[in-house]
């Protein structure tokens, strides 16, 4: 009879198992070489296929969040290297590698060396923001490290003529591809800044990562992140990313991408210009407006508060006043030549004379005065008697009393 001592679950066990993958460090990080198949892009974003060789199969899963590390469409056939970990499904019981980056056959061992050496420079702060230097909007001078044959140089050419024709292009021709490539990039690099240039542009066109290598060189990146110039990174197509893109102070996808960024188009310049020019003659022609308006009214002002203003305005006072003076005197001199006429109505009421006129008469003494009673002269005294035409002098013979009147006459 057999003895059964310690009994597991299929859960125990498996749970057993996958504790003991994940303390195996080589099973954590690794890179398995195969052919594609049963690959699968599922619509949650997951991509489920097989690898296998002459010798076996291994299931393996790509999820949606590690998708950035593929840069490929998989398909059937095709020859890659999974980097990712091995690991079991409990429900299942199975192991699987859970991928993180898929390439190419080929590539794989060059990717572990890119991926390391990407490490330690980002560690040694080499990408930190901080060391970026700003790319001048307007530039004199172009520097261009890269191939003097090929599509890269004549689409920098191109794009750069065309958006200012008067930036001048200094190219360095180096060797982009192989052994030689890596010092020949260092030597243009450290040429074109001896030059002074403004910008500098260094990169090829795209390739494998075996054609591009030269720019994932610690000697390289080391040289584009001691370069005083600002350095614009044009490595391959935009799908391509080496070493320099991040050591850059600027990565462009595409060499004529850096083109673009490297040089200011001169037409919206001139255009901008044009617009500041246009608004800025409008501003000036308001204020001219404004001080135009300002200067009549100043004008005016000063007219108004002028000392010949004023004088003409108390002129035309005194003018004013004078006139009114004159109605009053006139208005005054008619009261008064009213008042008068009546007084003299009312002396010719008064006056001997006009009683004269009437048929009376006027007896004045010697000395001229108004005898109007007989006690005033005497007999014998001389005295005037006025009449309407003229005088009679008279003696006085007799002074009669008030009863009666003497016959005997003056």
């Amino acid at each position: 009879m057999i003895e059964i001592r310690n009994v597991y679950t299929v859960g125990q066990l498996n749970s057993y198992i996958k504790n003991m993958f994940t303390q195996d460090y080589l099973l954590q990080r690794l890179f398995v070489k195969g052919e594609v198949s049963n690959c699968k892009y599922h619509s949650s974003g997951h991509i489920y296929f097989t690898l296998k060789d002459s010798r076996g199969t291994i299931s393996c899963v790509m999820f949606a969040g590690s998708r950035s590390g593929l840069s490929f469409r998989m398909s059937e056939g095709q020859q890659v290297i999974v980097g990712g970990m091995v690991d079991v499904y409990e429900r299942d019981g199975k192991y699987q590698l859970y991928a993180k980056q898929i390439m190419l056959d080929g590539s794989g061992l060059l990717y572990e060396k890119f991926e390391m050496l990407k490490r330690e420079l980002e560690e040694s702060g080499m990408f930190a923001p901080e060391y970026k230097q700003p790319i001048p909007r307007f530039i004199k001078t172009l520097g261009v490290v890269t191939a003097d044959t090929g599509a890269a140089v004549r689409d920098i050419i191109q794009i750069a003529g065309r958006r200012n024709p008067y930036v001048q292009i200094i190219l360095y021709p180096a060797i982009v591809q192989g052994e030689a490539a890596a010092p020949s990039i260092v030597r243009g690099i450290h040429a074109l800044e001896a030059l002074g240039v403004d910008v500098m542009i260094v990169g090829r066109g795209g390739g494998s990562i075996e054609d591009l290598w030269a720019f994932n060189e610690r000697e390289v990146a080391q040289a584009v992140f001691d370069c005083s110039v600002p350095v614009i990174s044009a490595v391959g197509h935009e799908t391509d990313t080496t070493i320099v893109d991040f050591v850059a102070d600027l990565r462009a996808p595409t060499p004529s991408a850096a083109a673009e960024l490297a040089v200011t188009d001169i037409r919206d310049t001139l255009g901008a210009v044009s617009a500041y020019r246009e608004g800025l003659r409008r501003l000036m022609q308001k204020r001219l407006q404004e001080s135009r308006a300002q200067a009549r009214q100043m004008e005016l002002k000063l007219r108004l508060d002028s000392p010949a203003s004023r004088i003409r305005e108390r002129k035309m006072m005194a003018l004013s006043a004078e006139e009114r003076l004159q109605e009053r005197m006139r208005r005054l001199l008619e009261r008064h030549k009213l008042k008068l006429a009546v007084y003299i109505e009312r002396m010719r009421g008064l006056s001997p004379l006009e009683k004269l006129n009437s048929g009376y008469s006027y007896v004045e003494d010697g000395a001229g005065h108004n005898v109007r009673s007989v006690r005033q002269v005497r007999e014998g005294q001389e005295i005037m008697v006025r009449v309407k035409d003229g005088g009679i002098r008279a003696k006085v013979l007799r002074i009669l009393p008030p009863e009666g009147r003497d016959k005997q006459t003056c």
